[in-house]
Formats: structure tokens, C-alpha cells, sequence
């Protein structure tokens, strides 16, 4: 993928601009014009409720009671939560990692669920162009050449004649959209292409924050497997030590069965982390669409990651026009409202006009002739009278189906803003967590420390350096879990918050003209 092109791009790239995509060109607008004039003239009306926007919510915060507005430091960083601050496109980079940038830029490049997004975002702009065929006449032309037998016997005649019949003709038909049936399944199919388009941004949304929170992962695992392999390195010592002072008689067997059971534990915790760390490896390689044996991630170490001290909380109000799921939910609430006004429109007549023009001779020299032409003009209306209640029914299903919508979009805004709250607090709990386990880090360094003086002044034996350092060990794995905690919180903010793609959605529009009118436009 090219620098120059923005990931905005790169995500919508094959999609087309919304004037092509979701839209018929210019000519075929113009026609639609003039359909619409006749069908105004008509005084039609697309029956069926007009779509609106659920309202944004009333609230102003995610948690309950007072908001948080910082963190306790720990590690001496701070986090800052700044409400209705802009969210970075790109917030990856905030965490100042070359190698989490370029593996994000790979995903993005190569993920098959991406693509597929992508490609089921097309299919629905096609399905969309193909819908706006109704709003035209309908042509066809045809051509018949037979051979008949004609008996006059019926009209008193006896001798039959067999003849050559050609016929060549065009025949036109209108559907007149007077209840705007069809109007509204237009509106329907374009409700899906909002669909689409909100699951592309989902499924990046997902990866990117997949990505990161792997790579983070992966490198508490790397770090917390060579601390357990040191703290079995001084365990396995310690076993030693004390196996050779019970054969002096000066220490009981017992306490070598007690430091085995107590190696045995760590040891059986270093296979676990080793599948883990190869899973982390393994998801990394089929996220970025290549097979485990085929590409391996760069190594990531903690300590190569900036902690983002300025935390941009969007508004509750702001969050239900941005986050691509709520944006989906949406967009399937506005498809099943344009349901209703399909099913209403069947329960009224239809109105079809039909023309032909043609040619019809018993030789073919002489089809083309205006003596063999011939047209029709007709028109036709026809009234659903009984249909048993189907067409009522199917009516009363539709409305079900906006019930069950909006029931699903509040669900969806509602665990939305639960996600949020959820993120917030664990970053306030992150830092107190991270705290103590600084705390405790410190404490166990300064004790070994201060044992290693002793050993040296030769107040204290090895064997208490070795158990110091594994206590020191164990409160190393702590601290290094905590610290990692809080790397992937700080992810899963910017997820919950919707990744910030309008911005990026700005920024490509202002640099090259991309429209976007097929996504609800951002507030």
C-alpha cells in the first residue's frame, strides 16, 4: 500500500464515489426527473412512514456519578480523559510503535474479512443500481418468423392456405410509481448500502484494534516468560541448596518437598504462556491473510511503547452518529421502515402503461413496409380486491420488523455506552492496579538489595538472596501484567469510541473530493 494513500482510501478503494456508487449518472438523474414530474402530476405520494433519525440520547456522561477526569499516576504517567476531544484516524500511531504501524498497514492490506466487507459493500451498491431500473421504461424488441396453416372451413371456405408470417416489433411499459412502492424499496436497498458501508468500517475498527491489542500482548507474554524462566532458574537453585543441607542433617526433607511443589507450580505456568505467545503469532499471521508458516510479526517489547497520556472521550450524543455498529443498527432500522411503505403500497392499485410499435408480413421484403406496421397504446390497473389478508398481514409483519429494529438499535447504543463506561473505569483501575504493583516491585527490589548487602557483610546465607530474588520475580510478572493491562484498555477506549474514522473520512474528502452520502453524515 502506497503512503500517499490514506488508509480512508485504501479501506473504500474499488468502491467507487458515492455519486457512482449509490447513485444513477446524470442522464439517468435527469430521467428520473422527468418521471418524477409525471408521477407529481399523477399526485402520487410514497405512502408509508417517513424515515427520522432516533434521536441523539440525553445524557452527557458514561459512568455513574462523577466522571473521571485523570488517573492516579503510576510509573509516573497520568491519563487525561479530555471530553468531546477529536479521536486520531490513525490512533495506532499514538502509541509512537514503527512496528505496530507497519503490521496495522499490512492487516489492512491483505485481510480477507476486509475484503470480503468490501466486496459485499459493492454487491449492495450494485443491488442499488439495479433498483433504480424501476424508475424507467421498460424496452423490448422482438423478432418472430412462423409458418402457419389457416382452414376457412369455419367461415364456410374449403380450401386452406398456408402462408409466412414475420414479425418485428418494440414494446414499451411504464409502472407508474403513484403510492411509491417502489420509491420505497429504493429506499430500502439504499438503507443496505448504509449497511455495508457501516460493517466495512466495523470490520476495520475491529482488525486494527485486534492488531494492537495482540502485539501488546504478545509482548507481555515474550516478557513474562523470560521473568518465569529466570524465577525457575533461582527456584531450581534454591532446590539444590537445599537438597544438599538436608544430606548434612542441617535442614528437614520437608523443606525440599515444599520448594519442588513450589518450582513444579512455576514451572507448569511456563507452557500455557508459551502456547499463548504462539496463538498471539499465529492470529497475527491469518489477520494479515497469510498462513502461521508463511509470516511471522515483528517482536514488540513494552518498553518500546508510549503510553497516550490525552485520552479523547467522545460526547454520548456524538458517539451514536460515529460508532460503526451503531451506525449499522441505524441503517437497518431506516431498511425496515421502508419495508412498511413496500408492504402499504401492495395494498393499493397498480398503474402500467404500455405502447408497441411494429412490423408484421407474410414475406420478409416487405416486412419493413408502412403498410405492414402497426402499434397499440393500452394502460392497465390492477386492484388487489381479496387476497385473504395476505397483503394486510405482510403490513403488520413490517411494522413488527421497525419494532424489533428500534428494540435492537437502543440495545446496540445501550451496550455502546456500557462498553464505554467499562473502558473508562478499567483505565482508572488500570492505573491504581499498575500503582500498587509499582509499589510492590519496589519493595521487593529494595529487600534484595538490601539481603544482597547482608550476604556480602555475611549476615545471611545464598539461599536467602535466591528466595529475595524470586520474590522480586514474581512481583516483576505482576508489575509486567498490570503494565500491559493498561496498554490494551487504552485500546479498547479508542475501539469503544468508534476509532475516530470520520475524521479520516474528512480529511480524504477535503484532499481528493470523496463523498461518503451513502453513511448517515457525521454531526
Amino acid at each position: 500500500m502506497k503512503k500517499s494513500m490514506s488508509w480512508y482510501r485504501y479501506v473504500f478503494r474499488g468502491v467507487g464515489k458515492a455519486e457512482n456508487a449509490a447513485s444513477p449518472g446524470t442522464g439517468m438523474r435527469a430521467l428520473i426527473v422527468v418521471g418524477g414530474i409525471a408521477l407529481v402530476s399523477l399526485a402520487g405520494c410514497a405512502v408509508g412512514p417517513d424515515f427520522v433519525r432516533p434521536a441523539p440520547p440525553t445524557v452527557e456522561q458514561y459512568t455513574h456519578g462523577t466522571a473521571p477526569t485523570t488517573t492516579i499516576p503510576a510509573d509516573g504517567q497520568t491519563q487525561h480523559f479530555a471530553k468531546g476531544a477529536r479521536i486520531a484516524a490513525d490512533w495506532w500511531r499514538l502509541f509512537n510503535s514503527a512496528k505496530i504501524n507497519a503490521v496495522v498497514q499490512e492487516v489492512i492490506a491483505n485481510n480477507p474479512s476486509l475484503q470480503a466487507a468490501q466486496a459485499s459493500l459493492r454487491q449492495s451498491q450494485d443491488n442499488l443500481r439495479a433498483g433504480y431500473g424501476v424508475f424507467f421504461p421498460q424496452v423490448d424488441a422482438s423478432f418472430d418468423a412462423a409458418r402457419q396453416k389457416f382452414s376457412p372451413a369455419r367461415f364456410g371456405g374449403s380450401n386452406p392456405s398456408i402462408f409466412n408470417l414475420f414479425t418485428l416489433q418494440a414494446s414499451v411499459s411504464y409502472a407508474l410509481d403513484v403510492f411509491g412502492g417502489e420509491r420505497r424499496a429504493v429506499e430500502g436497498l439504499q438503507a443496505q448500502v448504509d449497511v455495508q458501508r457501516a460493517a466495512v468500517l466495523g470490520t476495520y475498527l475491529t482488525l486494527s484494534g485486534n492488531v494492537v491489542n495482540t502485539l501488546i500482548a504478545q509482548a507481555a507474554y515474550r516478557e513474562e516468560i523470560r521473568a518465569t524462566e529466570q524465577l525457575i532458574d533461582m527456584q531450581r537453585e534454591q532446590v539444590a541448596i537445599t537438597e544438599a543441607q538436608t544430606q548434612a542433617g542441617t535442614v528437614p526433607y520437608a523443606n525440599v518437598l515444599s520448594l519442588r511443589s513450589q518450582l513444579a507450580a512455576v514451572e507448569a505456568t511456563l507452557p500455557p504462556l508459551r502456547q499463548k505467545l504462539d496463538q498471539a503469532g499465529h492470529l497475527l499471521a491469518t489477520l494479515a491473510g497469510r498462513a502461521p508458516a508463511q509470516w511471522a510479526p515483528p517482536q514488540l517489547e513494552l518498553a518500546d511503547l508510549t503510553l497516550p497520556r490525552d485520552l479523547p472521550v467522545t460526547l454520548p450524543s456524538e458517539l451514536v452518529r460515529q460508532r460503526p455498529d451503531i451506525l449499522a443498527a441505524e441503517a437497518e432500522l431506516h431498511g425496515a421502515n421502508a419495508d412498511i411503505g413496500v408492504a402499504t403500497a401492495a395494498l393499493f392499485p397498480s398503474f402500467t402503461l404500455n405502447g408497441g410499435y411494429g412490423f408484421n408480413n407474410s414475406t420478409i421484403g416487405n416486412l419493413l413496409k408502412i403498410d405492414s406496421s402497426f402499434w397499440s397504446l393500452g394502460a392497465n390497473v390492477t386492484a388487489p380486491l381479496f387476497r385473504g389478508g395476505t397483503l394486510w398481514f405482510q403490513r403488520e409483519a413490517a411494522k413488527e420488523r421497525y419494532r424489533q429494529s428500534l428494540a435492537g438499535y437502543r440495545q446496540t447504543v445501550l451496550s455502546a455506552f456500557a462498553q464505554v463506561a467499562d473502558t473508562l473505569r478499567a483505565l482508572e483501575h488500570d492505573a491504581e492496579s499498575l500503582h500498587a504493583q509499582s509499589q510492590s516491585l519496589d519493595t521487593a527490589d529494595e529487600a534484595l538489595r538490601l539481603i544482597q548487602a547482608n550476604y556480602r557483610a555475611g549476615t545471611v546465607n545464598y539461599l536467602q538472596i535466591l528466595i529475595a530474588n524470586g520474590q522480586y520475580h514474581q512481583a516483576k510478572i505482576g508489575w509486567l501484567r498490570a503494565q500491559a493491562q493498561r496498554f490494551q484498555d487504552t485500546v479498547a477506549l479508542f475501539v469503544a469510541l468508534g476509532g475516530g474514522w470520520w475524521n479520516a473520512e474528512e480529511k480524504a474528502a477535503a484532499t481528493d473530493g470523496l463523498q461518503t452520502s451513502a453513511l448517515p453524515p457525521s454531526p
